[in-house]
């Protein structure tokens, strides 16, 4: 967001890279490896929210992805004042010190007590802040991710390649299922089709392998399930043709 990214239209191409990803008619895996980050512009520019039927994210245990880092995160969350106020709710000795401060009878005793509480929390502001940081890190790894729904699986860098070649083999065979069965019924949706699909799936549909091996055993038993979706789809179309002709009579 710069003045080098503007001058170098960075804003322009992220922007062109969100509308082809809209219009992809193929699936787009986003993966996060060990160690990564993804941040910011760069995270709305991959989100799977841009084209939810093709696009999804994955991440390594080690990664990390949010909008914005943990020190930002406490810095607009968890400001110089909220930290003191947490200090004074939970040290005991600024409790302590809060307590004399109300009872103190004299000027010179409050100024000292004063002294004190600054220097107190001066001492534990280096703390307070470290804690809020590691706090906001736990929001950005891939445990929080996946509760969230931000990606669909955390996928370990070792096991990333065979994950991703069954993935992709099933989601070519399923999307071309799909598309056939889009073309028998005009009427259904994506999630309607992907539905049936499911229930006509005899494994664990949530196994990218166990459904590859499905879909290239059962390829008869599918195509007959299609073949039947569209004789039901013809048959309701003729049914309305009726009805509406039976009307003009």
């Amino acid at each position: 967001g710069g003045s080098r990214d503007m001058a170098g239209e960075i804003l322009k191409f992220g922007a062109q890279i969100v509308d082809a990803l809209r219009e992809y008619e193929h699936p787009v895996f986003v993966y996060l490896p060990p160690h990564g980050e993804l941040r910011g512009g760069s995270w709305v520019v991959v989100d799977p929210t841009i084209n939810p039927e093709k696009m999804s994210m994955y991440a390594d245990p080690d990664s990390r992805g949010g909008i914005l880092e943990p020190a930002g995160i406490t810095e607009v969350k968890f400001r110089i004042t909220d930290q003191i106020a947490s200090m004074h709710r939970i040290d005991s000795e600024l409790r302590t010190l809060d307590y004399e401060l109300s009872v103190s009878q004299t000027e010179s005793d409050t100024i000292d007590i004063k002294a004190n509480i600054a220097a107190r929390e001066e001492i534990l502001k280096p703390v307070y802040l470290q804690a809020a940081t590691e706090f906001a890190d736990l929001h950005d790894k891939t445990g929080r991710m996946l509760a969230k729904g931000v990606i669909k699986a955390a996928v370990p860098w070792e096991k990333s390649r065979e994950f991703f070649f069954h993935l992709a083999k099933r989601r070519i065979m399923q999307d071309e299922v799909i598309a056939t069965m889009l073309a028998a019924d005009s009427n259904l949706d994506n999630a309607d089709a992907l539905s049936k699909l499911e229930s006509l799936c005899t494994c664990n549909w949530e196994d990218d392998q166990a459904v590859v091996g499905f879909l290239e055993n059962s390829a008869d038993a599918v195509a007959l399930s299609i073949s039947n979706l569209r004789a039901s789809s013809i048959r309701s179309k003729i049914e309305a043709l009726n009805a509406e002709l039976e009307k003009l009579q």
